[in-house]
C-alpha cells in the first residue's frame, strides 16, 4: 500500500488487518508456539536434593589443647573434595545406585565419571564475626537427577563420604604430625646424648682446670703456698737444729740426755699444733692429715728409741761412748727430718705449679667448655620444645581419635524431592507464547506491507484523482466455494503434518535432554 488520504484509527486498521490475515497469523502463531511448547513438555525432569553439613567446633578450648589440623576448612574441604570425586568412589556410588545406564551403555567410564562431578555441587555458608573476617560454619551438598529417590540416596551417601574422609584425612594428618615429630625427636635426642658425652669427657679429660673450679683451685693454692711456707720455716729450724748438733764435740758427755730429745718434742708439739688446724679443715683422710700424723708417729718412735734408759741405782753416769752415739743418732735423725722436709717442699712445688698451671688454663678451657655449653643449650631447647610439640601431637591425636576435635555432622539428611527443580515449564512456556505472538504480528505486518493492492474505496480514491463510479462486491462461484475449501483442507492438512513433525522434532531434540535442561536453566539447577 503506497500512502492514504484519510487514515483510520489505528485501532481499525488493526482489526481490518485481523480481518484479512488472521488465518497467516494463526498459522504462524501456532506454528511457533506448538513446537516451543511440545519442547517444553518433552523435556526431562530434573530432581535435585540437598543436604546440609554442620561443621562441629573442636569441644576442648584450644587454649589447653591445640588440634594437629590447623589448615583452613576450605582448603580441607577442598582436599576431601579431590577425594570423593575421585573416579574409584564416583565408580563405586554409578555401580551401587545404577545411575546414568542410557550413558554407560554408550560413553567411556570417564566421561560418566564426569557427567557425575557436574551434577554434584558444594556451596560453603558462612558467617561473619566480630573477632575474624568469618568462618565456614556449615555447607550444602547437592546432587541432581532424573529418579527423586535415587538423588537423595546419592546425596546422603556422598555426605557420608565427606564425613568419613575429614575423619581420615584429620586422623591422618594428626598420626603423620605425631609420627614426624617422633622421629625428629629421637634424632635430637641422639644429638642431645652425643653432646652430653663431649661434654663429660671433657670434663674428665680437663679435671680441676674447668671455669667454675677456679676459686676452689685459687683457695687451694693458698693452702699449698701456706704450706711451702711452713716448710720453709720448718726446713730452717731442721738446719739450725743440725748445725748445733754439729757444732757438739762428739765426746761431749752429759748428765742427761742431749738436747736432741727435747728438739724431737718440740717437734712433736709443733705437728700437733699444725694437725689440729689442718682437722677443722679437713677430714681424717686428707692427705697433709694423714702425713702428719706419719709423721708425729715417727718421730715418738725416734724419741723412744733416742731416750736413754734410767741409770739403775749405784751406777756410774755414761761414759762419752754412750754421748757419742746418741749424738750421731741425733744427727742421723736431723738429716732424715731435713731430707723429708725437702720432699715435702718438691711435692708442694710441684702441686702448686700443677693448680697454677690450671688456673692459668682456666680461660682457654672457659671458651672451649662455652662452645661446648652452647652448643648443648640450643640442642637442649629444641628437644625441650620438640618434646613439648610431641606431647601436644599425642594429645591431639588422641583427641581426634576420641572425635573431640571439630568434626562433620549431617544437619539434615536429603529427602526425595516432591517437585522437579528444572526445567521451569511455565516460564519456558510464557516466553514461547510471547515469541509466537510477535512472529504471528511480525508475519501479518510484513505481509500487510508487501500486499499492493486496495482493499477499500478510501484507499483508492486517496491513490487517484479518479473518480469511483461504483463498487463491486466480489462475485463468489461454486468452483471459488469447491477451490477455497480445498484449499482450506489441504491448509489444515499440511499445519497438522508441519505441527506433528514439529512435535516429533521437538521430542527428539528435548527428549532425554538433560544438558538442555541445565542450559536453559542458566546453570543454575
Amino acid at each position: 500500500m503506497y500512502g492514504q488520504a484519510r487514515q483510520s484509527s489505528g485501532l481499525q486498521q488493526a482489526l481490518d488487518v485481523w480481518g484479512r490475515r488472521r488465518w497467516l497469523g494463526i498459522l504462524i502463531f501456532l506454528g511457533a508456539l506448538v513446537p516451543v511448547v511440545s519442547f517444553v513438555a518433552f523435556l526431562p525432569d530434573i530432581f535435585r536434593a540437598t543436604t546440609t553439613v554442620l561443621v562441629e567446633r573442636q569441644q576442648v578450648p584450644e587454649t589447653f589443647v591445640r588440634s594437629a589440623v590447623t589448615d583452613e576448612l576450605e582448603t580441607r574441604l577442598h582436599a576431601i573434595s579431590e577425594q570423593v570425586l575421585s573416579r574409584s568412589k564416583l565408580n563405586d556410588l554409578i555401580g551401587r545406585f545404577e545411575l546414568y545406564p542410557k550413558l554407560r551403555g554408550k560413553a567411556s567410564p570417564e566421561d560418566v565419571t564426569e557427567m557425575m562431578r557436574r551434577d554434584i555441587s558444594l556451596d560453603l555458608k558462612g558467617v561473619e564475626r566480630s573477632w575474624e573476617r568469618g568462618a565456614t560454619v556449615a555447607f550444602a551438598l547437592s546432587y541432581r537427577g532424573r529418579d527423586p529417590r535415587k538423588v537423595a540416596q546419592v546425596t546422603n551417601a556422598l555426605a557420608s563420604l565427606y564425613v568419613e574422609e575429614n575423619l581420615k584425612a584429620r586422623e591422618a594428618q594428626a598420626s603423620r604430625t605425631a609420627e614426624f615429630l617422633k622421629s625428629r625427636l629421637e634424632e635430637m635426642k641422639k644429638k642431645l646424648d652425643e653432646q652430653e658425652g663431649r661434654i663429660g669427657e671433657f670434663k674428665r679429660r680437663h679435671l680441676g682446670e674447668l671455669p667454675q673450679q677456679v676459686e676452689a683451685n685459687i683457695a687451694v693454692l693458698g693452702r699449698l703456698n701456706a704450706q711451702l711456707q711452713l716448710n720453709s720455716e720448718r726446713q730452717i729450724r731442721a738446719m739450725d737444729r743440725r748445725d748445733r748438733l754439729a757444732s757438739q764435740p762428739a765426746d761431749s758427755t752429759s748428765g742427761g740426755p742431749v738436747g736432741d730429745p727435747d728438739d724431737t718434742q718440740d717437734r712433736i708439739d709443733r705437728l700437733n699444733r699444725e694437725l689440729t688446724e689442718l682437722r677443722r679443715q679437713y677430714s681424717d683422710n686428707y692427705p697433709d692429715v694423714v702425713r702428719i700424723e706419719a709423721e708425729i708417729a715417727a718421730l715418738k718412735r725416734k724419741l723412744a728409741e733416742t731416750r736413754p734408759a734410767a741409770p739403775a741405782h749405784g751406777t756410774a753416769p755414761s761414759t762419752g761412748d754412750g754421748g757419742g752415739s746418741s749424738l750421731r743418732k741425733s744427727m742421723r735423725s736431723a738429716e732424715a727430718e731435713s731430707a723429708a722436709l725437702k720432699q715435702e717442699e718438691d711435692r708442694l712445688r710441684q702441686r702448686i705449679a700443677d693448680y697454677e698451671r690450671r688456673i692459668e688454663s682456666a680461660p682457654q678451657r672457659q671458651g672451649e667448655f662455652q662452645a661446648l655449653s652452647r652448643d648443648y643449650e640450643t640442642t637442649k631447647e629444641l628437644y625441650d620444645s620438640l618434646l613439648k610439640r610431641y606431647e601436644e601431637a599425642l594429645v591431639a591425636e588422641s583427641l581426634e581419635q576420641g572425635q573431640a576435635t571439630e568434626q562433620f555432622r549431617i544437619l539434615d539428611p536429603a529427602l526425595p524431592p516432591g517437585d522437579p527443580a528444572a526445567p521451569n515449564r511455565l516460564w519456558l512456556s510464557l516466553m514461547g507464547l510471547i515469541i509466537a505472538v510477535g512472529m504471528a504480528a511480525g508475519g501479518m505486518a510484513l505481509a500487510e506491507q508487501l500486499d499492493t493492492s486496495f482493499h477499500s474505496v478510501d484507499s483508492l480514491r486517496a491513490f487517484t484523482k479518479i473518480p469511483v463510479l461504483a463498487r463491486i462486491p466480489r462475485i463468489v462461484t461454486r468452483g471459488d466455494v469447491v477451490r477455497r475449501t480445498l484449499k482450506v483442507g489441504a491448509s489444515v492438512v499440511l499445519l497438522a503434518a508441519g505441527l506433528a513433525a514439529a512435535a516429533g522434532a521437538s521430542y527428539y531434540l528435548a527428549h532425554e535432554s538433560e544438558q538442555l535442561v541445565v542450559i536453559l536453566s542458566g546453570g543454575r539447577v
